[in-house]
């Protein structure tokens, strides 16, 4: 069999490794070169994923069976393009196009009533309500939008956290409206509560909850994860958004695909932040929900397309916390994975540390700012007795 991964960066590594031990020839495409995966795969070619006609061409001349699902963003709606038009298994387009615009996202959810929160589109010098009506500009720290502060504004196609405003007042908002020059941005209301992830599938229409992540966030306006504690199943929250994860899946329409989203804890029950249907990126999915879970996504999912049997469902899960080495400063000494399983309680499950003397650490601002640092797992203990530990890892880094 033939499989295809469109968007070959670090994170496809893993997916495309376990589908070559399945006898499965991959072949994976990117607009980068030196993108990682390419070289991973059995073959490649060098195509811009943006370019749905160029995708299509170029793995209809390949025969593929299926694509492989790996972490990708707005272009998830190339993947969707590209089952589509071959008629593979998969999302579609329009399922893809609901992940990745947050607006018509929300629009869908707020219709089902599982999204209770005031959202608007930003389109050139007007703001848009769910309804297509448009708002002047002028007027939109006037009161005339249906919005309580705090507020957010976000770009409406990805982000990674980047260009993300907290605004307090109207005031700050006509100043944030004036900084985006014309990009696509939504506005909605800050819901409070605590942030998870949810790592997922769907399968025949039924939502399945492998993994759940409380985060370990900085404060606003970044709101970056420097890590992750795994939820157990016992948690009475795990059963609500299991089932409110089902609700949405059903009012997206998505189906046979892995899923990862962004789960805010309210008072009110979950609320879905944000959702994509590919798995989730920043060694979750193929290592963090594993370690915890004995659940590989990206295996089971392979086992799926391939006619083998498969399972989604955790026989157990292990309490674990993977955390991102989020110091500020310049790198003086830095611990080895024997030191710091001296200085501390918890086993360490993963160490992996791209730290050097005299790096510069800034304050962690979005993904990008942190990721390349590297990470560690540990296990055992409770959330508050992981934290402590963390905090003992990163207290042995002399920073100065």
């Amino acid at each position: 069999m033939k499989a295809a991964v469109i968007g070959a960066g670090d994170e496809s590594i893993h997916t495309i490794k376990k589908a070559q031990e399945y006898g499965i020839e991959v072949i994976a495409l990117d607009g980068n070169p030196k993108a990682a995966g390419l070289e991973a795969a059995d073959k490649f070619q060098v195509v811009d994923i943006s370019d749905e006609k160029a995708v299509i061409n170029a793995l209809g001349k390949e025969k593929a069976d299926f694509v492989l699902t790996a972490p990708i963003g707005r272009f998830l709606t190339t993947v969707g393009a590209v089952n589509d038009a071959l008629h593979l298994p998969g999302i579609s387009r329009e399922m893809a196009a609901l992940c990745t615009d947050k607006f018509e996202f929300h629009k869908k959810l707020y219709k089902e009533g599982l999204r209770k929160c005031h959202c608007y589109k930003i389109k050139r010098d007007k703001i848009i309500d769910g309804s297509g009506n448009a708002i002047s500009m002028e007027n939109a720290g006037s009161g005339k939008l249906s919005l309580s502060f705090p507020a957010i504004l976000k770009p409406e196609y990805g982000s990674g956290s980047r260009g993300i405003y907290m605004l307090s007042d109207g005031k700050q908002l006509k100043e944030a409206l004036l900084a985006t020059s014309g990009e696509a941005y939504v506005l909605e209301e800050c819901v409070c509560g605590e942030e998870y992830g949810v790592d997922g599938a769907v399968v025949e229409g039924i939502f399945y909850l492998i993994l759940l992540r409380r985060k370990k966030i900085t404060p606003p306006p970044a709101r970056q994860a420097v890590g992750y504690f795994s939820a157990l199943p016992e948690d009475s929250f795990f059963g609500e958004v299991r089932d409110y994860m089902n609700a949405v899946v059903r009012s997206l329409g998505l189906d046979e695909c892995l899923l990862h989203a962004d789960i805010m804890k309210t008072d009110q029950g979950p609320f879905a932040i944000e959702l994509s249907a590919r798995p989730s990126g920043h060694y979750l999915h193929n290592l963090f929900a594993p370690l915890c879970t004995g659940v590989d996504p990206a295996e089971e999912y392979i086992r799926r397309r391939i006619g083998l049997s498969f399972n989604f469902i955790p026989q157990r899960t292990r309490s674990m916390l993977i955390h991102y080495f989020d110091m500020q400063g310049k790198v003086g000494k830095a611990p080895d994975e024997k030191q710091v399983e001296q200085a501390i309680d918890a086993r360490i499950e993963v160490w992996e540390c791209h730290l050097e003397y005299g790096e510069q650490l800034r304050a962690v601002s979005d993904g990008h700012s942190v990721m390349g640092r590297g990470y560690f797992v540990l296990s055992g203990g409770n959330e508050e007795w992981l934290d402590g530990q963390a905090e003992k890892v990163k207290k042995l880094f002399h920073m100065y």
